[in-house]
């Protein structure tokens, strides 16, 4: 014997189980599309601390003339403090769109969005010809694959500070410092750079 009532209720308790099924689906391909559109981060995000950031403007003599590009600029701290406190100029690039707005919102608070600028973009892909100071918290391996840019695109004498990462044996540091326990490494740009540049043929990482 049939039971009409049970009948009813698997057949509702299907249609809600596939409805649910087809939300599931659904969702997931929103997360999925949203991942494979979002920027493939060389570095995660950690910002210097304050005293390292100083310190380091301190050995570039950053002044009201200069051009800052501060690469995986993240919240914005270094050039926007350069900007405040030097009067100098500066454009900060980072591939996270999230640290950009961040990084423009901090701009606007410290009143100096009108010095500074921040560009969503890989910096491999950027022209930095226009710095005369570059700054970099990025990784040992990032920091290496962009010395070729570096000394092809800087003009001599621009000056390179990096926090925590050297650029290999190629590129010995003019100065190493240690700030509460950070390690700050220091260049400038010179013919022999240059010359190193023209040799190898030039550009940054392959396939970039």
């Amino acid at each position: 014997m049939r039971y009409p009532h049970r009948i009813a209720h698997n057949a509702g308790r299907a249609g809600l189980l596939s409805r649910l099924a087809l939300l599931l689906l659904l969702v997931g391909a929103a997360m999925g599309q949203a991942w494979s559109q979002s920027p493939r981060l060389d570095v995660p995000f950690v910002p210097t601390p304050q005293p390292v950031v100083d310190r380091m403007l301190e050995l570039a003599k950053v002044g009201p003339g200069d051009l800052i590009y501060d690469l995986g600029s993240g919240d914005g701290r270094i050039v926007i403090t350069a900007a405040k406190r030097y009067g100098a100029r500066g454009i900060g690039i980072d591939l996270d769109p999230q640290r950009i707005s961040e990084a423009r919102a901090n701009a606007r608070e410290a009143g100096v969005d009108g010095k500074v600028q921040f560009v969503n973009g890989d910096l491999f892909k950027t022209d930095l010809s226009k710095a005369s100071v570059v700054t970099l918290y990025l990784l040992n391996s990032v920091n290496r694959d962009l010395r070729p840019q570096l000394w092809k695109q800087l003009k001599v004498g621009t000056r390179v500070v990096s926090h925590a990462f050297d650029m290999g044996e190629e590129w010995p540091p003019q100065r190493t410092e240690e700030v509460d326990g950070r390690t700050i490494y220091y260049w400038t740009i010179t013919d022999a750079n240059k010359k190193a540049a023209q040799r190898a043929g030039g550009a940054g990482r392959a396939g970039r």
